[in-house]
């Protein structure tokens, strides 16, 4: 009977027991593995930008205290019109505002960011990098308006405590700067920007997202290649092919615009 076959089954072997369970755990184990690489990958970034906000932050403390010592150390003359001292005092209590808003947006990244990713939850470290790559943006555009109004205020400390035609060199001069530290800026910049498209973070994506991705960067690039296409096999005109192809063009998503 079925008792006394299975009764004169073989044993099964120890490997036979064990193979199943060594394969899960060294499947568990490279999915571990994979996951300390990336998590490597990503912290990175995050020390680059960290780096990033204590730099800004650095600069902008020092400027704020110019701009302070220009508030409260500088003898401004009785006879200056009132309207003057208002427009020197408003617009170096500005420079000074907007440098401590950038050293202490940085400050608070530089602490807060590492330690959402040090001690936050399963996936905190993408959380902590894509929030720093906005924050220290917005820390070094404060810090660039801060300059701007520092050099405001030494232009209207110029006219308020100088003759005109000393004050008129030093404007002259302080334009000319201001303009050249703007043309080295967009050269810089421009040499150093990354394009749309060129940025490569430590983020993994699936194959079918990076596939998606890679068909509507290959349909823009070759757009006017597959219109010809499609107005030679459809035979209409080429504002339909137009209209056709614009409508098909997938998105990351799978669908097209129009579905």
């Amino acid at each position: 009977d079925s008792s006394h076959r299975s009764f004169l089954k073989p044993p099964l072997s120890p490997a036979r027991v064990l193979w199943p369970a060594m394969l899960f755990a060294d499947k568990r184990a490279l999915e571990n593995n994979l996951q300390v690489s990336l998590i490597k990958i990503r912290e990175k970034e995050l020390d680059f930008y960290t780096r990033n906000c204590i730099s800004i932050g650095t600069q902008a403390a020092l400027l704020s205290g110019f701009a302070y010592a220009g508030i409260i150390q500088v003898d401004i003359p009785t006879e200056t019109p009132d309207p003057m001292k208002a427009a020197y005092l408003s617009v170096t209590a500005c420079a000074m505002t907007v440098e401590l808003i950038a050293l202490f947006n940085s400050t608070m990244c530089s602490m807060l960011g590492p330690g959402l990713a040090l001690r936050g939850p399963d996936g905190s470290m993408h959380t902590a990098v894509d929030g720093m790559m906005v924050e220290y943006r917005v820390c070094f555009l404060f810090f660039v308006m801060g300059v701007v109004l520092f050099h405001f205020s030494a232009l209207l400390f110029a006219w308020m405590e100088f003759a005109w035609p000393i004050a008129l060199s030093m404007t002259t001069v302080l334009i000319v700067f201001m303009y050249g530290m703007s043309v080295h800026f967009t050269r810089i910049y421009n040499k150093f920007q990354l394009r749309p498209g060129q940025m490569i973070d430590g983020r993994m994506v699936s194959p079918q997202e990076a596939a998606a991705v890679a068909g509507v960067e290959y349909v823009s690039a070759h757009r006017e290649e597959a219109t010809k296409v499609i107005y030679e096999t459809q035979g209409g005109t080429s504002s339909s092919a137009g209209s056709v192809y614009a409508g098909d063009v997938p998105t990351a998503g799978g669908r097209g615009p129009h579905q």
